[in-house]
């Protein structure tokens, strides 16, 4: 199976419901009015877009369809595939333009962001990358040990210290380590809280002027792993998380389990930051770059 037909089958629960509530919605009516409209932004709130971005939606369809003077309330399907593809861009690939490339995860205890950095690992090292990861959850228990597991699976180097040690130093380690190994991607684990904002934003302001001190000019990406399932508490996360952070982009997790991935949609519109990757399946392979044109094909077919 390709992804794009595991992204449509894990996407099923999610159509289901958005696609299936909207249409639900357009065949109640058989013209275009302000109850059509009303209906149509509850459904979309319903089906986790978020409120701020469903009266957008709403409000960009009111005025194509005046417009272009629709009459048909199913035309607007059609308008709502067209509006959602505008809002989620063109799809943005991973910044891996020098050697080596950093890219920090971070992200709360559970979304799956040892799983993701195994997959992110195995996936780069199938590209021709030498892929170095940086055991930087040094805070939680086992931490380390389940990132060992997935960095054996990926076939990738892993640098570690003892639990406890300071998040930096494994970084600063992992760099050198990179240097002297040459190696094109160094992918840092993080930890996962967000209970303590000061601690948190002080680690990685630290790991961060590590990056850049050790790896001077390389590029950074700082990734934000969420997991689709938590619908809006998986937006909320991410803006708290950008209160602290500079995302560049998000990973979504899960997006085969849940009715709730129209928060692609409410995250890079309140958030304007990019969804990146997407991990679809429980296997080493399953992830990918997300492809906006595709998420949308296989949420409207």
């Amino acid at each position: 199976m390709g992804f794009f037909e595991k992204l449509k089958a894990g996407l099923r629960k999610t159509k289901n419901s958005f696609i299936g509530g909207i249409a639900k919605v357009l065949n109640k009516f058989t013209k275009i009015d302000e109850e059509l409209f009303e209906e149509l932004e509850e459904t979309l709130i319903m089906c986790d877009i978020g409120a701020t971005t469903s009266v957008k939606i709403c409000e960009i369809l009111r005025k194509r369809v005046k417009e272009n003077g629709i009459k048909e309330p199913e035309k607007i399907m059609d308008m709502l595939k067209e509006v959602i593809e505008e809002m989620l861009g063109e799809p943005q690939s991973l910044d891996m333009s020098t050697t080596p490339s950093v890219i920090l995860v971070i992200g709360v205890n559970g979304v799956g962001k040892t799983t993701t950095i195994g997959k992110l690992s195995y996936q780069l090292k199938n590209e021709g990358k030498k892929v170095l990861v940086a055991a930087a959850d040094t805070f939680r228990a086992a931490a380390i040990d389940q990132l060992q597991v997935w960095t054996d699976r990926a076939g990738v180097d892993i640098i570690k210290h003892k639990e406890g040690s300071d998040p930096a130093a494994v970084v600063f380690d992992a760099l050198t380590a990179a240097k002297a190994r040459k190696a094109d991607v160094v992918i840092c684990d993080t930890a996962g809280r967000l209970h303590n904002k000061k601690n948190l934003m002080d680690e990685l302001k630290k790991i961060s002027r590590i990056v850049h001190t050790q790896a001077e000019g390389c590029s950074l990406e700082v990734l934000l792993a969420l997991d689709a399932t938590t619908g809006q508490n998986a937006v909320n996360q991410a803006k708290q998380f950008n209160e602290v952070a500079d995302i560049t982009g998000i990973i979504l997790t899960k997006l085969d389990g849940t009715a709730k991935g129209g928060i692609v949609i409410s995250i890079t519109d309140d958030l304007k930051v990019p969804v990146k990757l997407v991990t679809v399946g429980e296997k080493i392979e399953d992830i990918q770059p997300f492809d906006t044109h595709d998420f949308v094909n296989a949420l409207f077919e």
